[in-house]
């Protein structure tokens, strides 16, 4: 009997999420196992293999939705699979909690993998005991850092696998190479860029109040690409602090990559990741690297420092120091960059990619 898996990412956001899914799906279409993928959007369905069959509504209207309707619309979806058939296993890369529970309910074999650092979803006492018990019920974790292990060790005491995100160097490169027609930094300024949602997990204010704070000291252009609740907030700190010709704000883009090809610096202000996709791609671009040294994975990407400025979440004055330090010291900036890329290796995309076909196949035989 054939060995089947169901994808289970009820919300597509553009995000490092559902870069790791695509590439691990298109990765598995290429084995002998039947592969679908419960979504409540299609909207990236033509990034996928054609062997990977898309379970979904056919109304659009979810698009427009929040991340919990789609969890449950998901989650419906996939009790119609079951009704069908019940040969298959679920890897979850998105609403782990609800998808852990409706499995064990059904006795449904399970693999998840949490996204971002507990930091981000266990801030109390009842939450972690939540998390602690659900998550102890599936049948494998894998995390996307060491760092991001050891957390989930040392809050709920999980044992979970690390399996790197893969990165496909060659693609990112082959991306930055398309032309656009808009210039968005500004001639002989330091260029900055930053692309992630804006969201109060990514944290842009500290970066703009940085900014702010040297505006007189190093003549800045700063590109900040994404989408999110907090524009109108972006917008108007950037209005109140006359920051219109040092800031610039795109919408998300499904090629940042010539964006950030143009740039000199590439800034992170999370208060909280996995390992950040981002990163990966802006050091595969040869971009210098600033970002917060928060839970999980910049640290970890950085090696602690020898790769890139690290910061801590929130220092918006010693962010400034830093990007002081990259204008007055060029040289060894550059070679604290050739550092880092020197350590991609580990992120390669064929090696993980393998890891997670091994780690699925070992279930899927059980």
């Amino acid at each position: 009997m054939k060995k089947k898996i169901l994808f289970f990412m009820p919300s597509f956001e553009g995000g490092g999420v559902e870069k790791n899914l695509i590439l691990v799906a298109n990765f598995f279409a290429k084995k002998p196992i039947e592969l679908k993928l419960i979504t409540a959007s299609k909207k990236y369905k033509k990034n996928f293999n054609n062997k990977v069959n898309f379970i979904s509504p056919n109304s659009h209207i979810w698009d427009k939705l929040g991340r919990i309707p789609k969890y449950f619309i998901s989650l419906y979806l996939l009790f119609l699979e079951y009704l069908k058939d019940k040969n298959f296993i679920v890897f979850c890369f998105q609403g782990n909690i609800f998808c852990i529970l409706f499995c064990k309910f059904f006795k449904i074999k399970i693999v998840i993998r949490p996204n971002s650092s507990p930091a981000g979803w266990s801030k109390n006492t009842i939450k972690k005991k939540i998390f602690s018990k659900v998550f102890n019920l599936t049948d494998k974790i894998i995390v996307n850092s060491y760092d991001f292990k050891k957390e989930l060790k040392k809050k709920f005491n999980i044992n979970s696998t690390t399996i790197y995100n893969p990165l496909n160097s060659k693609d990112i490169i082959k991306l930055s190479k398309y032309k656009i027609k808009k210039t968005y930094f500004n001639k002989n300024s330091l260029k900055i860029i930053s692309v992630g949602r804006l969201v109060d997990q990514k944290d842009h204010m500290t970066l703009l109040k940085a900014i702010n704070e040297i505006k007189n000291k190093i003549r800045i252009s700063l590109l900040i690409i994404g989408e999110g609740n907090n524009k109108k907030i972006i917008k108007e700190f950037i209005s109140n602090n006359n920051l219109e010709k040092s800031v610039k704000l795109k919408d998300y883009t499904k090629n940042p990559f010539p964006y950030i090809k143009q740039a000199d610096v590439f800034i992170l202000t999370s208060k909280f990741e996995g390992l950040p996709n981002v990163l990966l791609e802006a050091i595969t671009l040869k971009k210098f690297v600033i970002s917060t040294d928060c839970p999980t994975g910049p640290n970890e990407i950085l090696d602690g420092g020898k790769g890139g400025l690290l910061f801590k979440v929130g220092d918006f004055l010693d962010l400034g120091k830093k990007i002081q330090f990259f204008k007055n010291n060029y040289k060894l900036c550059k070679k604290i960059n050739y550092y880092a890329q020197k350590q991609l290796f580990k992120y390669d995309s064929s090696n993980n990619l393998n890891k997670y076909y091994k780690n699925i196949v070992e279930i899927l035989n059980n």
